[in-house]
């Protein structure tokens, strides 16, 4: 099928448009704008900015992506946003492009679904297969790693890390990191258990929810202090697994500030994003 654009639709010189590609009534795209292969985009869409959008995406309406950063101290410089493949993004769903301090980028994985009306404000990084139910509210700066489900009305605050496979339950307030494959829910949040349902449906072995379920009721049911808990699993925190993914997880946390590991990154977010601007970098 060839590609079809609306004929009500505004697209910039300069927009790119790959094979297969459907635009609909009213949308506008910008002139610095990319769109994958059989990537279908609604009615009402914008697309601004420096945006690059992969293959087989749909858009399905009244979405703003790529828009300038809710930041002041954004003074128009060529941030980007970057969005992968496959994914699913829903009514009145809004991405802002990156910003100098935050390293020049807001990236979106691929296989992810973006409810109706959530927000993925500027520098976020958001890994593949990620659920974000209606009004979702991420902050600037946020990681959210792969598999991970926010229910709706989440809220997470700027430079947070949400593990991957981690279940948020919906209104929770997020002002500290969630570790990966826990449920957390309440407001302010609170872990209280571990992921079963989603790390089975992602085809995680037994053996490692089993030794997630012990090292649960270890770390969050103990009265002892976190750091000492912590060193007790020393042998464990080595290489790959789920536990020793969780482990890494909750020694960041410690190392950041507030609770939140990214805000030690601050500075080598900035010299990034000044790097980024210095070399003029312009992907194709």
């Amino acid at each position: 099928m060839a590609t079809q654009i609306h004929s009500t639709a505004m697209i910039s010189e300069g927009a790119e448009l790959g094979l297969d590609v459907e635009i609909g009534p009213y949308t506008v795209l910008g002139p610095h704008v990319r769109v994958g292969d059989r990537t279908r985009i609604g009615p009402q869409v914008v697309l601004d900015g420096h945006t690059r959008i992969g293959s087989d995406n749909f858009v399905v309406g009244q979405a703003s992506l790529g828009g300038p950063p809710q930041d002041k101290s954004y003074r128009g410089e060529p941030t980007r946003l970057e969005i992968g493949d496959n994914n699913m993004i829903r009514e009145f769903v809004t991405i802002n492009r990156g910003t100098i301090k935050g390293g020049g980028y807001t990236r979106v994985g691929s296989g992810c679904l973006l409810m109706a009306c959530s927000h993925i404000a500027h520098d976020c990084e958001i890994g593949d297969d990620v659920i974000l139910a209606n009004n979702v509210m991420l902050a600037g700066h946020v990681l959210v790693g792969k598999g991970a489900n926010l229910s709706g009305g989440a809220a997470a605050h700027h430079f947070l890390t949400i593990g991957e496979y981690a279940y948020v339950g919906g209104m929770t307030r997020l002002v500290q990191d969630a570790p990966p494959y826990m449920i957390i829910e309440g407001h302010p949040s609170r872990v209280r258990g571990v992921n079963v349902v989603g790390m089975t449906r992602a085809g995680f072995a037994e053996d490692d929810v089993e030794a997630l379920r012990v090292a649960f009721r270890r770390i969050y049911r103990s009265a002892r202090p976190r750091k000492q808990v912590l060193e007790d699993f020393v042998t464990e925190a080595e290489g790959s697994s789920p536990l020793a993914n969780l482990l890494r997880s909750l020694r960041n946390t410690e190392l950041g500030t507030k609770g939140r590991h990214r805000e030690s990154l601050r500075a080598e977010f900035a010299r990034v994003g000044e790097q980024f601007l210095a070399e003029g970098q312009r992907r194709p």
